[in-house]
């Protein structure tokens, strides 16, 4: 009978999860263990190894985009103009010199002046505010009054849900400027309130329905199968794991959408409609310089680049946002 060989330890066998068996060093299987390029383990997982979320997946990713870095460069540009404006405007927006009217730049005047003899750079500065807060406490007010309807019609469903259905349908057919000349035009106030409410009032149906749609792919998940299985109440199933996976697109919508009502405020002010003088507004400028557009051209094209810019600059920023938050593109 032949002798026995001693036995000598081979290289480590990792397991492949499928039965058999690959060779590998064990210095190699450690690495595989260890964390990857950047600190970041397999599977998502970070320095700790703790897998990482959506939200950090998006911010990781938004971090790199160029797009959002400019866009959002502006829109913080476009925030600080609006909260200081006297801090790059030392001129009053309502002071007015007919000598001056519809003259070149001049020392002090970078955009010269309008047909009433105004100063362009200073009107153009301070209608900044007034875009950038309608365009927010829109927003602010469309995605909170839709999410919470379309939010309560996706989760219960019923009759609720068709009835707010029908009513989105016939908001849906109105047409947004239209129904900005009808209802604004029996306005006498010249605060934004005004042209707010109206945007709200046309705009949570898109945003409603989003929501809905939203809530109720979350609500067929396991996780609020189990919470609901738990005896967890509809509050807390609508709050704690339905509302923080569902409120993505709500983001993305509201961002794009912002732009669109800054837009929609110069639409409105410009048919005399939305905002009216003394306000001091983009489409009021832009509308008082229309008919001298021939003999001074910078009166019109210096508000009306600063809102193509402004509007330019929330979209690119919403899409940036979609991009990230989208996970068919991971």
């Amino acid at each position: 009978m032949p002798e026995q060989q001693p036995f000598e330890p081979g290289p480590a066998v990792a397991g492949t999860g499928m039965g058999g068996a690959m060779d590998l060093a064990a210095s190699e299987a450690t690495t595989l263990e260890g964390p990857g390029p950047g600190g970041v383990g397999p599977g998502g997982v970070g320095p700790a190894g703790k897998p990482r979320s959506l939200w950090s997946d998006a911010w990781r990713d938004l971090r790199r985009d160029p797009v959002f870095l400019l866009s959002a460069l502006v829109i913080l540009l476009l925030v600080f103009v609006s909260l200081r404006p006297s801090a790059i405007a030392s001129g009053n927006p309502l002071t007015c010199d007919l000598a001056k009217a519809q003259d070149g730049s001049a020392p002090g005047h970078p955009f010269g002046f309008d047909g009433q003899g105004c100063d362009v750079y200073t009107r153009t500065v301070y209608g900044a505010r007034t875009s950038v807060t309608v365009g927010v406490l829109a927003t602010l007010g469309v995605s909170v009054f839709g999410s919470v309807l379309g939010g309560l019609a996706g989760y219960f469903g019923g009759l609720w849900d068709a009835v707010l259905s029908r009513i989105t349908d016939v908001f849906f057919a109105i047409p947004v400027v239209l129904g900005g000349l009808v209802l604004l035009s029996v306005v006498t106030s010249n605060t934004v309130w005004p042209v707010i409410g109206f945007m709200v009032l046309l705009g949570w149906p898109q945003i409603s329905r989003i929501a809905r749609g939203s809530v109720i792919t979350a609500r067929q998940n396991d996780y609020v199968q189990a919470a609901r299985a738990l005896g967890a109440s509809d509050a807390r199933i609508l709050l704690r794991h339905i509302a923080p996976n569902a409120v993505a697109p709500v983001i993305v919508v509201s961002t794009i959408a912002l732009g669109t009502y800054i837009a929609l405020e110069a639409t409105l002010s410009y048919l005399g409609v939305g905002l009216k003088p003394p306000s001091v507004s983009w489409g009021i400028d832009i509308s008082a310089a229309s008919p001298y557009i021939r003999n001074a051209p910078h009166a019109l094209l210096w508000p009306s680049g600063a809102l193509a810019v402004t509007v330019l600059a929330f979209i690119m920023l919403g899409d940036a946002v979609r991009d990230a938050l989208d996970p068919k593109l991971r």
